[in-house]
């Protein structure tokens, strides 16, 4: 059975994510972003399009580091 890239991003257990899972980069800044939003009370569309916000953030500032 083949395995996952070292790199890949893997679904792992965590309180508060879709159906209990938050994806995990291994990239500690974008995991605690992804994991905020997995937290994020859903009834609180502020809450969400601030954790949203933040996550599209991190991922641009960290992807943009790729191309240096």
């Amino acid at each position: 059975m083949p395995t996952a890239p070292e790199n890949s991003v893997t679904a792992q257990s965590a309180p508060g994510g879709a159906h209990g899972t938050t994806p995990q980069t291994g990239d500690l800044v974008v995991d605690a972003v992804l994991d905020d939003l997995a937290g994020v009370d859903t009834a609180d569309l502020d809450a969400v399009l601030a954790a949203g916000d933040a996550v599209h953030t991190t991922l641009t500032s960290r992807l943009s580091d790729l191309g240096s």
